[in-house]
């Protein structure tokens, strides 16, 4: 390792030498901005908070009782664990992770800081040995998926929320659909494949499935796929700011409404804690938020055969180091 102690301004400075275009934030901190447009409306926050609870489901012992201690200085800040599922049965505790993201915000609310994890990333689940990540959820559920990444960094998960994919196509709907600048052109595979030029392309309902799903088009498989659904997360949280979004609260309760029953999060993450959050972090624009992919060695092979994302030991327990700082 270094010497230079390792922060996430650092990593972040080298990804933008690599990549200028901003990713903006992932599907909590686009809950928590609605939840704080919201405020404006008055009392209509009160039937939007109805319609969020009311709509999504509750994961039951989704955070493990075993954790490890944040460090004094790490007291306040906020570690979320975001879990994209294309099961399309967002009730299924056994379906495997395809997405996840842990979310990190540090107690002064300064920055945001998103790290993408690989799907076929090779690691220890507790209880089980070495197996890629998106495996700890067929063995174990949310719990032990949550219990696997607290291992890999050394710290505790405040909160989880997982999402089925399904759930954006009334998302984009309500919004009109949402404009993604795709990186490069590529055709969906299957019977009902589509083509998605590259440079901004605008899309919809069943489009914007197609679009995050994806992965067999690329030579590069999840590489591709992780970018472009950062791509679309950033489309799709402009289209959420734009001045005609927040002043409509019709159509912010719509958003909420159709994103809601797609949505399982623990036991404590309801609205009033949602809209906290989201008050915390009213200060914090899209500059102050860092996406990033976990640095990994490559793509290597499993003792048992199996085609793995090789993690980068010294880069992870930098960025364990930087998280409990």
């Amino acid at each position: 390792m270094s010497d230079h102690p390792f922060t996430f301004d650092d990593y972040t400075e080298q990804r933008h030498r690599k990549a200028r275009r901003p990713v903006r934030t992932v599907l909590l901190v686009m809950l928590s901005l609605v939840l704080v447009a919201a405020l404006a409306a008055g009392g209509y926050l009160w039937n939007l908070a109805r319609t969020f609870d009311s709509g999504k489901q509750v994961i039951a012992n989704a955070l493990p009782a075993d954790k490890p201690e944040k460090s004094e200085a790490a007291k306040d800040s906020q570690n979320i664990l975001l879990i994209g599922s294309d099961s399309r049965d967002p009730a299924a505790g056994d379906a495997q992770s395809d997405t996840m993201m842990l979310l990190h915000i540090p107690g002064d609310r300064h920055g945001i800081y998103v790290t993408s994890i690989m799907r076929d990333t090779w690691v220890d689940i507790p209880g089980y040995g070495e197996h890629k990540i998106n495996a700890a959820s067929a063995f174990g559920g949310i719990q032990l998926t949550v219990a696997t990444v607290q291992s890999l960094f050394d710290i505790p998960i405040d909160h989880v929320a997982v999402i089925d994919f399904e759930g954006f196509k009334g998302l984009t709907e309500a919004l009109g659909g949402v404009t993604v600048n795709n990186e490069a052109a590529f055709q969906s595979e299957g019977t009902q494949g589509e083509y998605f030029d590259a440079g901004p392309i605008r899309i919809e309902g069943d489009s914007a499935l197609k679009y995050v799903r994806e992965r067999y088009a690329f030579t590069d498989g999840d590489y591709q796929r992780v970018k472009n659904q950062q791509a679309f997360l950033s489309g799709l949280i402009s289209g959420i700011l734009a001045r005609d979004t927040l002043t409509n609260p019709v159509r912010i309760n719509n958003m909420v409404g159709e994103i809601s029953p797609y949505l399982r999060v623990d036991e404590e993450l309801d609205a009033a804690a949602v809209g906290s959050l989201g008050l915390s972090l009213r200060n914090v624009r899209s500059a102050d938020v860092h996406m990033f992919t976990l640095p990994n060695a490559g793509i290597g092979t499993s003792a048992d055969g199996q085609s793995i994302i090789v993690p980068d030991t010294d880069a992870i327990a930098d960025i364990a180091a930087a998280l409990d700082a």
